[in-house]
């Protein structure tokens, strides 16, 4: 029975390891989603820029209009690179949520083989135990 509570205590270790890694999994998918909000807001705030500026009919001269149209392409440049930032950050949260919930997984798959044991150390406790009902009769054979 010492080796079933050996390895209990093992169990009990490894699922510390597990949550751990499952928390450290999870703030990681924190911080990914958080990532992915501020690129989502960066890109939606740069299309909102350029809505603005294409909307603008103020130049006065060739030069504004120049200036302006410039500016204007910058800011696609801009747009396109939150773009592709919003693709990798959509990415990176959807890769750190799966991991998230791997680690979830295997926290659970370990507590699941905790309880195993703690019932089979306790079927053998039961087993071992002494019957309620003596084995012999009571009393002397003289009664």
């Amino acid at each position: 029975m010492s080796a079933d509570k050996a390895k209990l205590k093992r169990l009990r270790r490894l699922e510390r390891l597990r949550s751990i890694a499952r928390q450290t999994a999870l703030t990681e998918a924190a911080r990914a989603e958080a990532a992915l909000a501020q690129v989502a807001n960066l890109e939606a705030r740069t299309a909102a820029l350029i809505d603005a500026y294409r909307l603008r009919r103020d130049a006065a001269t060739g030069a504004d209009l120049r200036q302006s149209k410039q500016f204007v392409a910058g800011l696609n440049r801009i747009a396109d690179g939150a773009a592709a930032d919003l693709v990798r950050a959509r990415q990176t949260a959807d890769t750190r949520a799966a991991e998230a919930a791997e680690a979830e997984r295997r926290r659970a798959a370990v507590d699941d083989r905790i309880e195993a044991a703690r019932q089979r150390i306790a079927r053998k406790a039961s087993e071992n135990a002494h019957p309620a009902k003596p084995v012999k009769p009571l009393g002397t054979p003289l009664e």
